[in-house]
């Protein structure tokens, strides 16, 4: 019996390249804060935003626009979009957009 299990996990939509400002990075001592919210955005964990901006998101899986996510993560606000063409995903504070 193999006991080699391999994990896999299946995106929502794709993230393109993925990517952090400089002030998102200079943030936090490492960057599992990051990872944590980017594992949060891939996963369609918008909960800190509005219903409608939710719903926006959802839409936007679906039909391939622009995502914008909104997390706080040790006290920091980190938005983090995916563009529309899939391309790129940014993690960014919202004072750099």
């Amino acid at each position: 019996m193999d006991h080699h299990h391999t994990m896999t996990k299946t995106l929502a939509f794709p993230l393109g390249r993925t990517l952090a400002t400089p002030g998102a990075v200079a943030a936090f001592n490492d960057t599992a804060p990051l990872l944590l919210a980017l594992d949060r955005h891939v996963a369609c964990d918008w909960s800190e935003m509005t219903d409608d901006d939710q719903q926006a998101n959802r839409l936007a899986v679906l039909d391939g626009t622009r995502i914008l996510g909104s997390y706080t993560v040790e006290g920091v606000r980190l938005w983090i979009i995916t563009e529309a063409d899939r391309s790129a995903t940014t993690i960014l504070l919202p004072e750099e957009y």
